[in-house]
């Protein structure tokens, strides 16, 4: 099984329209190409398919070492609007690995490599393998 095979099981993400394009040990990369069902009132992408989208590459790059991860705290900062027609990447990278935590930066850019936000995370690893090899 490949990391994209078991994160299409992330119902969520998936239902948004998330991608992970790619993922390597303490790395990814999502994307998620803005729809009129991710606007909000303002007709602006809704934050949280920014963090839906931010979330899914967090928990790619941290399960990528083969244990089961999941967060513990995360935190957003929106810095710039994307709306229709915007594709929107999030790259997670890895800032600390420990034994049973770990902590990620992803930052969230549209097309044109401008900063849309900031997702930081911290995560708890289970004793417990994931069903896919990098």
């Amino acid at each position: 099984m490949t990391p994209q095979e078991f994160f299409k099981n992330d119902l969520f993400a998936e239902n948004a329209g998330v991608i992970l394009l790619e993922v390597r040990e303490g790395y990814s990369k999502a994307k998620l190409e803005i729809k009129p069902e991710h606007l909000n009132a303002g007709a602006r992408t809704q934050g949280g398919a920014i963090f839906t989208l931010a979330d899914l590459a967090l928990a790619a790059a941290a399960n990528s070492h083969g244990t089961l991860s999941f967060s513990l705290s995360s935190t957003i900062t929106f810095l710039r609007a994307s709306g229709p027609g915007d594709t929107l990447y999030a790259e997670a990278r890895e800032r600390y690995i420990g034994r049973s935590t770990g902590c990620y930066q992803v930052d969230v850019t549209n097309q044109n490599g401008d900063l849309i936000a900031t997702f930081e995370s911290s995560v708890f690893r289970k004793d417990q393998k994931v069903p896919f090899t990098l």
